[in-house]
């Protein structure tokens, strides 16, 4: 593949790690993440797989090594290998790593197709151990299932990380049970704030978001009084920044939008399931892809589009719970941007 000048944004830093959405659909209804009754995308708004596979092939010509497929829950999009299956081709020739963020629930019917396209390592989301919580928190979702998907993943070879939202009031108690079982099973775990995107809820079903927010700050420090943590240089390509339990422990990660802007080194651009590139995941600005891919433009004018977009990639995100206007809160919904 011939390689264009790399994507380098105002503030010097280079692009080279995109999360592509292929789906604004999903099989649970997080109640942080999405109406129990969602209205979805009409599917001619998205994407082809074709059109997704020629955008990310783009990206990487562009210097683009980490693509990350997230959704909605990607693996629900029909015929979705055929993509990955199109992206593995460039592994080794500008792709360093093809990887997902998943919900788990498919992960037992696609571990072995995603591991012979070359899938190393998936992220799972996964905010309680407790199968009652699990369904009142997903309303949809079956632990067993996704324990079944964890278990296919790594017997396909998979390194499995799992993304944890810490929930004020709901998974508080399980802090040290969801710390212990990462590092019976050997998994790396992560921690996200939960951020102020979409709908944020009016408290009548439990499920007002300013509740719910549990600073990283505090969690860390309940760890503290129980581990010694020992912070790590690790980066993963991600904002996380991560700590070593007890010297030989599991390694745990901490993403905090609200408490650490961690925007100093992003290196990171969404595109929606739609086409929209999105400079920043706490902004709304956004360039629209999709035109330049439907509107008979050959791939250098592609190009152009993505290079135009990065030029207004901002210094950083504007979360803020305090502001609950256009920029303290995202109006679109995670399902929509890419998780």
């Amino acid at each position: 593949m011939d390689h264009a000048a790399p994507l380098i944004d105002p503030f010097a830093r280079a692009i080279t790690y995109l999360r592509v959405s292929v789906t604004d659909r999903c099989d649970f209804r997080c109640t942080y993440c999405m109406a129990e009754h969602m209205q979805f995308l009409p599917k001619r708004d998205l994407l082809t797989l074709e059109e997704l596979e020629r955008l990310c092939t783009a990206f990487v010509r562009l210097g683009v090594s980490k693509l990350r497929i997230t959704g909605g829950e990607p693996l629900v999009r029909r015929n979705v290998m055929s993509f990955f299956e199109g992206m593995s081709q460039h592994l080794g020739a500008g792709l360093d790593e093809l990887t997902l963020t998943t919900n788990g629930s498919q992960l037992d019917r696609f571990a072995g197709p995603l591991a012979a396209c070359g899938v190393r390592r998936v992220n799972v989301s996964l905010d309680t151990l407790d199968p009652n919580k699990f369904r009142a928190i997903t309303r949809w979702g079956t632990l067993d299932k996704v324990r079944r998907g964890i278990d296919a993943a790594r017997d396909a070879g998979m390194r499995i990380k799992i993304n944890t939202v810490a929930l004020k009031g709901f998974n508080e108690s399980e802090l040290f049970d969801l710390v212990s079982w990462c590092r019976a099973e050997d998994m790396d775990l992560t921690f996200i704030e939960v951020m102020p995107m979409g709908d944020m809820g009016d408290g009548t079903d439990g499920t007002l978001r300013l509740d719910q927010y549990w600073p990283l700050r505090d969690l860390r420090a309940r760890l503290a009084e129980r581990f010694a943590l020992t912070d790590l240089p690790d980066r993963t390509g991600g904002p996380a920044r991560y700590v070593r339990l007890d010297g030989t422990g599991p390694r745990l990660g901490f993403i905090t939008p609200l408490t650490h802007n961690f925007c100093e080194s992003c290196n990171r651009v969404r595109v929606t399931c739609t086409g929209q590139l999105f400079m920043c995941l706490g902004q709304e600005d956004a360039a629209d892809l999709r035109a330049a891919l439907r509107g008979g433009a050959g791939d250098g004018a592609l190009e152009d589009a993505i290079r135009y977009a990065i030029a207004r990639k901002p210094r950083g995100h504007d979360f803020d719970y305090s502001r609950q206007s256009v920029g303290g809160r995202m109006s679109r919904h995670m399902s929509h941007t890419g998780g």
